[in-house]
């Protein structure tokens, strides 16, 4: 049931990496054309940059983002510099599930001119899809804001990028967690558990250090034990093919996937 609806609503070392690059896939060559929308349109905004260029973008963005953290172009730069072998990982979790194996097949994409909001409205109020427009509209968010993926030289590991960024919304849903400071560095923290991302665990710490000593209370006593059980016990979250579970019961998913949502 789930599937055709969604389809009426959408038109540790260098060694390591190495090997899982020539067993798991391989960019495409000049003789070899894009496979996809996707490929095409990620070879188009692609930055070529040598390793040491990586390093000096992985530095200056890192710098960037924990001066002023609403420089969402240096976290998105910071995420790509330094996430290639935690994305190797992903991209393994998520080829051992016949789910992601379709979504690496037809990479979904979540935005305003794939998915009908106004559908998900009116889907009943348990379900995730309706929460999922509650949440965009209570926190005044959208879909479209995400940074393309530039840096990366795989283009199976820049979708897994864009999909990790484009997901990030749902992720605060089905945790119940709002887009304030204190929310953000939970889902930080569970992110940064659940994926193996440098970015995450970067974005947990640092911006654990950005909040109000009465927020920090808070943030000791309550979210972070609260945020590291989560990221611990949890299933994978980018396996999931959220698309297909619009018209699921928000609490049976959250129940499948291992969450325990804050009391």
């Amino acid at each position: 049931m789930l599937r055709p609806y969604w389809r009426h609503m959408t038109t540790h070392g260098i060694g390591s990496v190495a090997i899982r690059r020539a067993v798991t896939t391989e960019a495409p060559t000049m003789s070899e054309p894009p496979k996809d929308a996707f490929e095409r349109e990620f070879l188009e905004q692609r930055i070529e940059i040598t390793g040491f260029q990586k390093l000096l973008l992985g530095a200056g963005s890192s710098l960037a983002a924990i001066l002023d953290p609403r420089r969402h172009d240096m976290i998105a730069c910071l995420g790509e510099t330094t996430g290639e072998d935690a994305l190797w990982d992903i991209l393994k979790t998520v080829q051992q599930s016949e789910e992601g194996q379709r979504i690496m097949a037809e990479k979904p994409r979540i935005n305003t001119s794939t998915i009908d909001f106004k559908c998900l409205e009116a889907l009943p109020e348990n379900t995730f899809g309706a929460t999922y427009a509650k949440f965009l509209k209570d926190n005044q968010v959208t879909p479209d804001s995400r940074m393309p993926v530039r840096f990366l030289d795989d283009p199976k590991l820049a979708y897994l990028m864009t999909r990790y960024r484009e997901c990030h919304d749902l992720v605060h849903t089905v945790l119940d967690m709002p887009t304030n400071m204190l929310g953000e560095v939970a889902v930080k923290w569970v992110e940064a558990l659940n994926t193996g991302l440098p970015m995450c665990y970067g974005g947990a710490v640092f911006g654990a250090v950005r909040l109000r000593p009465k927020q920090r209370r808070e943030y000791i006593k309550r979210y972070l034990p609260w945020a590291i059980d989560n990221g611990k016990r949890m299933k994978p979250l980018l396996p999931v093919y959220w698309e297909e579970r619009w018209e699921q019961n928000v609490d049976e998913l959250r129940s499948e996937l291992g969450i325990k949502l804050l009391k």
